[in-house]
């Protein structure tokens, strides 16, 4: 199975890359960071522009899919610019409404989110919503039913001081039933997929990152890139990168099948094992050739680093994934 973008999802994924670069994201990570959410507003509303959002939306709600592989692609993207905001939660969103269909908010909701109007943010049962302070609205499922919370409680720190966690509270549910648990279902998937896809993105910033400092800092004269350790370090986190890619879009490319309607599951879960993991040995990579550097809050590669931890472990652990792709 060919697992390679076409010519025009790479020039979309060259757009991106463009657009994001121009953006300035690690200024607007740590204003983001700090609770000023306006320069990550500013960017998510030029991502919308690109058609990022609307990838998840049906074309029925002003969107352009779903398109689980172009999705893909976009994430690991957003992955490399760290890029800040519940951006996979966003997805799971639109997988949740378009689940629902007419019995959920999908009119009121989708629109907004394929424009870049709204942001929203979806909570897993009885867990923390990602960016509850920044969102139009939070979906957080209650026993067998849907609510959108109308507030939440003091908001934590994570592992990335850009992905700020708060339970939301409140809220009328709106939806019950068996529909509302087979659509959540969905939603972490998509979930699940986007996180890993961005994962991805993030391990190949950091190895870009370390590449790049490798060839200019220098010991006995040399620079670190020229000695053989360096370059075998730097090698193993880049083979582990392209390892979980093709397991990315397979798994995306399983999604799209029949609209999204197989199970596709165990494919999602597997790829997401396989970028969280390789991201987080990319950071251990970076971590240990920059040296003491590295992990200062004021040198950008914290950010990617940071981010790697958190997105191994959101929309399922390691262990989860390994127990799900191993499951009859």
């Amino acid at each position: 199975m060919r697992f390679l973008l076409d010519a025009e999802q790479t020039e979309f994924v060259r757009t991106l890359d463009r657009l994001l670069t121009s953006a300035d994201t690690p200024a607007a990570v740590r204003a983001w960071s700090a609770g000023d959410h306006g320069p990550g507003r500013a960017l998510w509303e030029r991502l919308a522009g690109a058609g990022v959002f609307a990838l998840a939306v049906p074309e029925e709600y002003d969107g352009l899919g779903p398109l689980p592989v172009e999705l893909a692609a976009a994430f690991v993207e957003l992955g490399r610019h760290a890029a800040p905001g519940p951006l996979a939660e966003t997805v799971a969103v639109c997988a949740l409404l378009r689940g629902l269909g007419d019995r959920g908010p999908a009119k009121e909701w989708l629109p907004r989110v394929a424009s870049g109007e709204a942001v929203v943010s979806l909570a897993p049962a009885g867990s923390y919503a990602l960016d509850a302070d920044a969102a139009d609205a939070v979906f957080h499922p209650v026993d067998d039913g849907l609510a959108v919370a109308t507030g939440h409680g003091p908001v934590r720190a994570s592992l990335d001081p850009a992905r700020r966690l708060a339970r939301p509270t409140g809220g009328d549910v709106f939806v019950t039933g068996a529909a509302v648990r087979d659509a959540v279902r969905a939603a972490a998937d998509w979930a699940a997929l986007a996180t890993a896809a961005q994962a991805l993105g993030v391990g190949l910033a950091l190895v870009e990152r370390t590449v790049a400092y490798a060839k200019q800092r220098t010991q006995f004269g040399s620079a670190i890139g020229g000695f053989q350790a360096v370059k075998h370090q730097l090698a193993n986190a880049l083979v582990g990168l392209e390892f979980a890619r093709p397991l990315l879009y397979g798994a995306a490319v399983a999604l799209s099948q029949a609209g999204g309607a197989v199970d596709a599951g165990r494919e999602i879960a597997a790829a997401k094992v396989a970028c969280g993991e390789a991201a987080y040995a990319a950071a251990r990579t970076a971590l240990q050739l920059h040296g003491a550097i590295g992990y200062t809050a004021e040198y950008d590669l914290s950010l990617w680093i940071g981010k790697a931890r958190a997105l191994r472990t959101a929309w399922g652990t390691p262990s989860s994934c390994r127990a799900r792709v191993l499951a009859r």
